[in-house]
């Protein structure tokens, strides 16, 4: 969405989010008067704008396509730390928003429909705020330096749990508090080696280990260079997370630069290993996009941060595919379509997946656009 035809230099700058075009016209009619208003109908056209002009306030719906109005807050925090986080959402979604208010990602919400008057209100004191934090800077930042103590700490916790999860445990009064679930967007990846369990029975048990120890470490560098996260191993298969328990920008393209990555590394480690184990390993890789539950399940004893849903199933469902051709790396439609102009593909037939009634769109990744 283009910026406002004449900027202000006494106003501050807002920016709104919403996929719906009438809730940006009525935004910026409502405080064109009092602020610089920027709006934006996607995650990526918000990104795009922040990059450009230094905005105060970030104003966004929850519900929207290729992310929510939180995860969108999530992924600009890196850049713009110190930027007010604002959502309007409404009843059903207010418990997420709470959680994310209590973990510091979101300064408020405000319930659907809004009131002029009273966001008015809201919208003055966020910007106070945003004055007196950017005043107070230099404080925050030598603040930081007593979380390195933190980090020293849990160094050896991150091996175990995602470090995301472990830093909001951190953070969190109640301890229990990450067991309650959120609904998040999430690219899910799920990679297999195939004809394992044939390879398992012919290796001593000790060269299996230290086999799958190395094929891990490669896979594991491929997911965290992708901003992923690696969630669980599975056997020979890996289970990693592209918008949970922190999201970016590009979740989708992230899942499947990482896939491709995979098969780059399976290249290399395959010439390490392939006299060791008597022949090359071939993997198999699925990935789909959709809504899960995110959540920590467990007892008082031991939690593990997992997700949950059909999109995790549809996930597994396509490696069952990919495992019937060689270091196939396959995607769903709701990964391939936000990002269809950075990658090549095959468009397969329609796909039965064992679970689901009707077929599924799926997508062979040949490798990254030259465009």
């Amino acid at each position: 969405m283009p910026a406002p035809i004449k900027i202000n230099p006494a106003f501050a700058n807002i920016l709104y989010v919403d996929d719906e075009v009438n809730n940006l016209v009525s935004f910026t009619a409502a405080f064109r008067k009092h602020f610089n208003i920027f709006t934006a109908s996607s995650a990526k056209e918000g990104l795009e704008i922040l990059r450009v002009h230094p905005i105060a306030l970030i104003v966004t719906d929850q519900r929207m396509p290729e992310m929510t109005g939180v995860q969108f807050l999530e992924a600009v925090i890196p850049e713009y730390p110190d930027t007010i986080r604002m959502v309007l959402t409404g009843f059903s979604d207010v418990e997420a928003i709470i959680r994310a208010i209590n973990t510091g990602r979101v300064f408020r919400y405000i319930t659907k429909p809004w009131d002029q008057d009273d966001l008015k209100i809201i919208l003055d004191t966020a910007i106070k705020i945003y004055v007196l934090e950017k005043a107070n800077r230099e404080l925050v930042n030598r603040l930081q330096s007593e979380l390195e103590t933190q980090k020293k700490i849990i160094s050896l916790f991150q091996k175990y749990v995602p470090p995301d999860v472990v830093n909001e445990a951190i953070k969190s009064e109640n301890e229990f508090s990450l067991i309650q679930g959120e609904t998040r967007i999430v690219s899910i990846l799920f990679s297999d080696i195939r004809h394992f369990t044939e390879l398992s029975a012919k290796l001593d048990p000790k060269v299996l280990v230290q086999f799958l120890n190395n094929y891990f470490a490669a896979m594991t560098d491929c997911v965290k260079a992708n901003k992923g996260t690696i969630n669980k191993f599975l056997g020979d298969g890996i289970l990693a997370l592209f918008g949970a328990p922190l999201s970016y920008i590009d979740n989708q393209f992230n899942a499947i630069s990482c896939g491709m990555d995979m098969l780059k590394k399976l290249d290399s480690f395959n010439k390490d290993y392939s006299t060791l184990i008597g022949h090359e390993i071939e993997i198999a890789i699925g990935i789909n996009t959709g809504e899960v539950t995110a959540g920590t399940i467990g007892s008082s004893d031991k939690v593990e941060y997992t997700v949950i849903g059909d999109t995790v199933n549809v996930a597994s469902r396509l490696v069952d595919v990919a495992k019937t051709m060689s270091n196939t790396l396959l995607i769903s439609e709701s990964t391939y379509l936000p990002a269809k102009d950075r990658i090549m593909v095959e468009a397969l037939p329609p796909q039965s997946l064992h679970g689901k009634e009707e077929k599924i769109a799926v997508y062979k990744v040949l490798g990254e656009s030259s465009l």
